[in-house]
């Protein structure tokens, strides 16, 4: 094990954001570089090498955690990234994005603060990037057969190179002009900066793997065509159909999905645009929706310039603590503080508005600007048919659905709103489920069986594509997963790891 006093004797040190009034005049990531090792490799001592790690468990990649903890510790970084990488093709992606219920899963986190498992591993393979420890792994032979991956977010990279490893000539297919799918386009820079995904598509091209973009696949070129000239196909195309806000007024201009709005502010970081087209820039911002892309939402806004910015959720507040129906080792929904939330408060203490970010007539605004149990009833706007205000109402849980609460009605100023409330399945307007044949299930998604595949043969699905809006864990490892089955598929067997096991289930519609 590493220290085996670590968990006694050093108390959790969280990764050091940058401070507020710096970080809002870039778009750079949020935290400080990651150079202080030995911090890093202390905090990695406090791995208690517990006998059953179940942070095995909460990790669908089944990452080696206690294995690369010890190593850090010792300062045995090159090691540490090969039992990373073991596990997980792009630890500078998870390190960064993943909500870690490896550390909700945390022994330690029984009774006291979980390893700060996320940023060990981040620093573990930027000192590999550092160190030079990341290289092509080039197959010794080609197969000889041919597959087409849909899709280039975290499921279809995955997917991709496997295979590519695996000796096959795998064709990537993305509708952007750039690849990384959501980790491109959905992803703000101060979150990730997109150098991360620049090198490990460059890996990948040295590898073998061969990427096409601006190739709307179910238009530029067809799921018959792609059948035809491929041996089998894996599409990871994402779950991309938004769901709406179906209320009176949600025509009005000014308010947009957060994947038509995020994605223009990444463009401008690659220098498509001087400035986005839709921009918060001193105006009043309302986001519908509580997760992590409305995080993202609020964050661009202040960097884009908004006069405030204001979160709304439709579920009451998360409580501080782990709930009661939550228990070890599952992972809790409890109350965060993002860095985005973080912005929030300090801009509105700066602006004298209090919490809200619009100001004392804004009653409830609750903390870092987020408002909580409350439903959005219409919009309203001016002559010109833009939007101007808000309306909602407090809501309770009541006999199976949420309900207004009489009385609570009020207004909130908007003039850029931004609708982040999930997907709701995958994109079949362009024709490709068709095309494919494949069936969907019940809740939009393309169906599959436990290894996979599709009712259609030779076609295979992974990622949020077949399993529905999900962490970028769950897309690595499917993509990794289904990698081995096309594997399985095409040479009768396969030695690549599947950390989602495959099941003799039938396929479910």
């Amino acid at each position: 094990m590493a220290d085996p006093k670590g968990f006694l004797t050093t108390p959790k040190q969280n990764a050091e954001r940058r401070p507020v009034d710096v970080r809002l005049r870039d778009w750079n990531e949020v935290y400080v570089e990651r150079s202080l090792l030995p911090i890093i490799s202390k905090q990695a001592g406090r791995c208690m090498d517990c006998g059953i790690p179940f942070c095995h468990n909460g990790c669908p990649l089944g990452n080696l955690i206690p294995e690369w903890n010890d190593l850090a510790w010792r300062d045995e970084w090159t090691g540490a990234s090969e039992r990373l990488h073991a596990t997980n093709n792009f630890p500078e992606f998870t390190g960064r994005l993943c909500p870690a219920p490896c550390e909700s899963a945390c022994v330690l986190g029984i009774n006291q603060d979980p390893v700060t498992i996320k940023n060990v591993e981040v620093t573990i393979i930027d000192k590999a990037w550092e160190n030079g420890d990341v290289t092509p792994q080039i197959p010794e032979r080609l197969s000889g057969k041919t597959v087409a991956v849909v899709g280039s977010g975290p499921a279809g990279l995955a997917a991709a190179q496997q295979l590519t490893r695996a000796g096959h000539t795998v064709v990537v297919y993305e509708r952007a002009d750039r690849i990384g799918g959501l980790l491109r386009y959905g992803i703000p820079e101060f979150k990730m900066e997109k150098r991360h995904v620049n090198r490990r598509v460059e890996q990948m091209r040295a590898e073998g793997t061969r990427f096409r973009t601006g190739v709307h696949v179910g238009e530029d070129i067809t799921g018959q065509q792609l059948r035809e000239r491929f041996d089998a196909v894996v599409v990871a195309a994402g779950a991309t159909t938004a769901r709406d806000l179906p209320v009176p007024g949600r025509d009005l201009r000014g308010i947009h999905q957060a994947m038509e709005y995020l994605p223009l502010s990444n463009k401008v970081q690659e220098g498509d645009f001087v400035e986005s087209p839709i921009s918060a820039a001193g105006k009043h911002v309302v986001v519908i929706g509580g997760g992590d892309t409305g995080a993202d939402c609020v964050g661009t806004a202040h960097r884009q310039g908004a006069a405030s910015v204001t979160q709304l959720e439709i579920m009451p507040r998360p409580s501080d603590e782990r709930p009661e129906h939550q228990p070890w080792p599952t992972m809790p929904m409890t109350y965060k503080v993002t860095s985005a939330h973080e912005e929030t408060t300090y801009l509105a203490r700066v602006r004298g508005q209090g919490e809200s970010g619009q100001g004392p007539s804004s009653p409830k605004a609750g903390e870092e600007g987020r408002v909580y149990a409350v439903n959005t009833t219409h919009f309203t706007g001016d002559e010109d048919g833009r939007v101007q205000k808000l309306h909602l109402v407090e809501v309770e849980f009541k006999d199976g659905r949420f309900q207004p609460v009489e009385g609570t009605e009020r207004t909130i100023p908007a003039q850029l709103v931004t609708l982040a409330m999930g997907f709701t399945g995958t994109d079949v307007k362009n024709g490709l489920v068709e095309q494919l044949g494949v069936e969907l299930d019940a809740r939009g998604n393309i169906a599959r069986d436990g290894r996979f595949a599709t009712n259609s043969e030779g076609v295979f699905v992974c990622g949020d594509a077949g399993r529905g809006q999900s962490l970028i864990v769950w897309a690595i490892a499917e993509g990794r997963s289904a990698a081995a089955a096309v594997d399985a598929y095409l040479a009768g067997s396969t030695a690549l790891p599947a950390p989602i096991r495959p099941t003799d289930r039938p396929l479910t519609v």
